[in-house]
């Protein structure tokens, strides 16, 4: 025979009942409102602490019709500059009692679709996305669910989206400019797998209109798409010696593919930069700690999680509209890149 287990989950009641306050005060500790006073807030929440009180998320969503909850979709948590703006993000939400809920799609614009939807039907408020390209059953779900959202990473002023976010053309032309102005002709580019990705798209796409404007191309031989990764960086690198197809300047698409070629470079005997000149872009906090320092593109990811939570709270607690917005992303010249040498006999000295 079942034995009928006694326990009883605890009430708002019984809450109420020995703080010795209303059940509406319960209700307001909970929510978060500025009407109660500290001390009686402290005290209300050591009783729910002392009773094992844990509010019921959907029944209190039900009751207010609100969730207090946002969503972001990122393309991966492997790259740690991608890390810094969702925290930014988070904190900025939490100091308004939201919770935050992520979801990764690694790059796949079906799988952002399907994670867009399984967000909204979880009640979130917001939406947080990276990039502006998206799948066009994506936006749709976006606008007929309501939900406020906004892209960062991506600005783009001619689309009606709201992105909040630095331009990666203006960026990665930057890069052009600096080697074009330092005597580079032969100029190689180990790009992000634009596949899904308009950052890494854009930047190449960048690259090569603002070579085209000194009368340069880039050299297919070490032009290639590769993950961001050291090895790929690495590996990247070694076929381009193998081939002897070596540039006098890469630039590369992240930090990390960037210090995937200067390991190489070195392992190799071949100087930065004095035999090649390499360019990364995100100035991640890792690349501190690495000589010689890199020439690379200091993205705003702080600024755009921050800005971003704080456009999407105004929407959803005042009904502000969220408007696009640029934020610089300035070139911060380092120590791997300077004027071309002659590399006519450098391939027969190279490790290879």
């Amino acid at each position: 025979m079942a034995v009928e287990d006694s326990r009883r989950q605890t009430t708002q009641v019984d809450i109420a009942r020995r703080a010795g306050v209303s059940t509406a005060t319960v209700s307001r500790v909970l929510n978060g409102s500025p009407l109660v006073k500290p001390k009686v807030r402290e005290h209300v929440l050591a009783v729910m602490a002392d009773l094992k009180y844990f509010p019921h998320a959907a029944a209190r969503a039900l009751a207010s019709s609100r969730t207090y909850t946002i969503g972001a979709v990122i393309p991966t948590l492997n790259n740690s500059i991608f890390a810094a703006s969702v925290n930014s993000f988070e904190a900025r939400l939490q100091s308004d009692n939201y919770t935050l809920l992520v979801a990764v799609s690694n790059f796949d614009l079906a799988v952002e679709q399907v994670q867009l939807q399984r967000l909204i039907e979880r009640g979130v408020e917001g939406l947080l996305l990276i990039g502006n390209a998206h799948a066009d059953a994506a936006y749709r779900i976006l606008e007929d669910s309501g939900v406020v959202y906004v892209n960062i990473w991506a600005y783009d002023r001619k689309i009606r989206h709201p992105n909040i976010g630095f331009s990666n053309r203006k960026a990665a032309s930057a890069i052009v400019d600096h080697l074009v102005a330092l005597g580079h002709r032969r100029i190689g580019m180990l790009a992000g797998i634009t596949a899904g990705n308009d950052r890494a798209r854009d930047r190449m796409l960048a690259v090569r209109e603002q070579l085209a404007k000194y009368g340069l191309q880039l050299t297919p031989e070490a032009t290639m798409e590769v993950e961001y990764t050291i090895p790929a960086g690495r590996q990247a690198l070694a076929r381009l010696v193998e081939s002897e197809m070596l540039p006098t300047a890469l630039i590369c698409g992240n930090d990390v593919v960037a210090i995937g070629v200067l390991f190489e470079a070195q392992q190799r005997g071949i100087r930065v930069p004095q035999q090649l000149s390499i360019t990364g872009f995100d100035n991640m906090p890792l690349i501190q700690d690495i000589s010689p320092r890199m020439t690379t593109v200091s993205v705003p990811a702080l600024e755009m999680g921050e800005q971003a939570a704080s456009a999407i709270l105004a929407a959803i607690e005042k009904g502000t509209r969220i408007r696009s917005r640029e934020i610089e992303a300035p070139l911060i010249v380092g120590e791997t890149t300077m004027a071309p040498r002659r590399q006519m006999r450098l391939m027969s000295r190279i490790r290879r």
